[in-house]
């Protein structure tokens, strides 16, 4: 099932920050009747560009009814060449490799669901030898921040019994997990740190576990932690998401603590992290 709505992907696609970037990279990558594969092509927008910068032949991918969508628009606008094909990648064969492997499987972080699977599979199987993979590498950070307001939304309405009803069993499960959140750089308590790289034309793991640790730069309550990523698309070309760079579509993702921690400069925060993928997604 695809985790996004029409409505989404249309502000995905407005995403100037994220779109352009994208572009960039393809139209760095695209050689004139290249082959271009594309997973995960939603409405097929990508699909679209890749064939107006000059591929020859794109099959773009897509598990759920999105794709629908997509071969309206190619016959509203009399485009032939792209072969839309409703599956996921895993079970789809090719009748050659593609010269270009396009991608935008992430969620809040680049660990949601199948994404790296279907990327180490489509490497293996459907890249032509010396092709391109769209995109190169992921790098996920992470900071405590303090998020007052954050925080409350999330734990305070079961921080009472309600109705003489006892919550805190929904509290705890709350705080035991992870939202898509924004933070301003100021917010944060410490200089960010490196949890995670994935390197796509390598990766095969899709569990990850680093330990992140922090010397506090002012006094403050740590509510949690907030990861973001850095992506390198091609060689020169990215984007991030970090709390000092433009509002992206993906957001940020807050992972509070039980309860809030009171810091003082140089005080020293660790955390270890991990995430393993069980059946379709993540388990923290």
């Amino acid at each position: 099932m695809s985790q996004y709505s029409l409505s989404a992907y249309g502000q995905m696609i407005a995403d100037r920050q994220r779109t352009d970037a994208y572009l960039a990279a393809l139209r760095q990558s695209i050689r004139p009747g290249c082959t271009v594969l594309e997973i995960g092509a939603g409405i097929g927008f990508f699909a679209f560009m890749a064939l107006r910068l000059g591929a020859g032949t794109v099959y773009a991918i897509e598990q759920d009814r999105s794709i629908e969508v997509a071969r309206q628009i190619a016959r509203a606008n009399n485009v032939e060449g792209i072969h839309f094909i409703e599956d996921v990648s895993t079970r789809v064969d090719l009748p050659c490799r593609a010269d270009v492997v396009f991608s935008d499987l992430r969620g809040v972080l680049p660990l949601c669901q199948q994404h790296i699977p279907s990327i180490a599979d489509a490497r293996r199987r459907l890249l032509a030898s010396g092709g391109t993979l769209v995109p190169q590498c992921d790098t996920i950070w992470a900071s405590p921040v303090e998020a007052t307001e954050l925080y409350a939304r999330t734990a305070d309405p079961w921080g009472e019994s309600l109705c003489e009803l006892d919550m805190s069993a929904a509290r705890s499960l709350l705080l035991n997990g992870w939202r898509k959140a924004r933070v301003d750089p100021a917010q944060l308590l410490a200089e960010p740190s490196q949890w995670a790289q994935i390197d796509y034309t390598t990766v095969e793991e899709p569990d990850v576990r680093g330990l992140l640790q922090w010397t506090v730069a002012r006094a403050g309550a740590a509510h949690g932690i907030c990861a973001w990523f850095d992506t390198i698309l091609v060689p020169g070309i990215g984007f991030s998401n970090a709390p000092s760079q433009p509002e992206a579509i993906y957001g940020s993702a807050f992972f509070p603590f039980s309860e809030p921690l009171a810091v003082d400069a140089g005080d020293v925060i660790s955390v270890d992290l991990r995430a393993d993928l069980v059946g379709d997604d993540y388990v923290w």
